[in-house]
């Protein structure tokens, strides 16, 4: 019977199954295996894959006897192609004290910047492998979870009230039993993601947090103040509630906030959009947007219209002015679920307190 569970993606991983013998069949990810070597000697690593682990010589060259697969870690890029887990924004923003500039998150935008159109296709290899790998762990992490996505503009500044309401919907979702999905950047994303860390805290904590974020309303001037205050509001309030950001290098000027406790980071922005709407199971919510937010609407629309992934998941419109005079992507929503099993699924709403029920009902 085959493994149902073949994938390492750590050392304590590693050595469990290392413990039994054998390897075979196994895939092994992103594990520093300097100091296994003995393991690795003495074990069956037939038909084993190892992806980007670091090995001493003799290691590596035994294993590949044995039949296994090797692709070894590649030197100086400012990420892993290989790796077996989500990002964390710790990870991210490590080094942020000397600025946002000497971060991982600004390395690897750089790196981006420079490879994304010279035609170099290990380049282009590398990024498909490291954006396949983050799709493998982000399915990983939200296995069996009901993930609600919420979907709204980047300039939305910290402090007002719309970025109030927006982490008041994030926390409420959360507290409702749901995985809260954004697409992992600043504005009406970082607001529900600070909903979604608060959600175990006192509700005047949110309060308290604005009063820090507002000293630093947006990303713009300054990314390194702007994150800063995300960790200041962090160490005040340790142990916050999960949620996942999905944001991409391809907006890099946009640094990915550090409320998200699992950040699923992207180069292709196509893969980006598709993979969060795909894994919002239990709805979407899209707070006031521009054409980001427009575009992820019919983007969602579209297979609920066809039913292509199943049953048609809820969209909700917050915002009445904004969905059907500003922007009226409203009317022309529900010309298009008129006689559908989406028509049901959809909603406009005016306000994001009302959100919380009308998701219940149609879930």
């Amino acid at each position: 019977m085959v493994n149902p569970d073949i994938e390492i993606e750590t050392l304590a991983e590693f050595d469990q199954v290392v413990a039994r013998g054998s390897l075979s069949g196994y895939r092994v990810q992103s594990v520093n295996l300097l100091d296994r070597t003995f393991a690795l000697l003495a074990a069956d690593t037939s038909t084993a894959v190892f992806l980007g682990c670091a090995m001493e010589p003799d290691a590596a060259a035994k294993v590949r006897a044995d039949g296994a697969l090797v692709f070894p870690p590649v030197p100086d890029l400012p990420f892993d192609p290989y790796r077996g887990l989500l990002y964390t924004p710790e990870e991210l923003f490590t080094g942020l004290p000397d600025g946002y500039e000497a971060t991982p998150d600004a390395e690897a935008y750089a790196w981006f910047q420079e490879t994304r159109s010279d035609g170099d296709v290990f380049a282009s290899m590398l990024r498909s492998v490291h954006d396949d790998a983050i799709s493998d762990a982000l399915d990983e992490h939200l296995a069996g979870a009901r993930v609600v996505g919420v979907m709204g503009g980047h300039a939305m500044a910290r402090g007002g009230t719309h970025y109030r309401g927006a982490a008041e919907l994030g926390r409420a979702l959360t507290r409702s039993g749901l995985i809260v999905a954004t697409g992992g950047g600043p504005g009406a994303m970082e607001a529900a993601n600070l909903g979604a860390y608060l959600a175990p805290a006192p509700d005047e904590a949110l309060t308290e947090a604005l009063e820090v974020l507002a000293k630093a309303p947006s990303f713009e001037p300054s990314v390194s103040e702007w994150a800063g205050a995300a960790f200041a509001v962090r160490e005040r309030f340790p142990a916050g509630g999960d949620s996942v950001g999905i944001p991409t290098w391809f907006y890099g000027h946009e640094p990915p906030n550090a409320f998200a406790g699992h950040i699923a980071k992207y180069f292709a922005n196509a893969t980006r959009e598709d993979g969060l709407l795909a894994r919002s199971n239990a709805g979407v919510v899209y707070l006031p947007g521009a054409a980001g937010t427009l575009q992820e609407i019919f983007d969602n629309a579209t297979p609920n219209y066809y039913e292509s992934r199943g049953e048609p998941t809820p969209m909700i419109l917050v915002g009445r002015a904004h969905w059907t005079e500003h922007l009226p992507a409203w009317p022309l929503l529900q010309a298009l679920a008129r006689g559908r099993a989406m028509e049901s699924r959809i909603a406009l709403v005016d306000s994001v307190d009302e959100v919380p029920d009308v998701l219940a009902s149609m879930n």
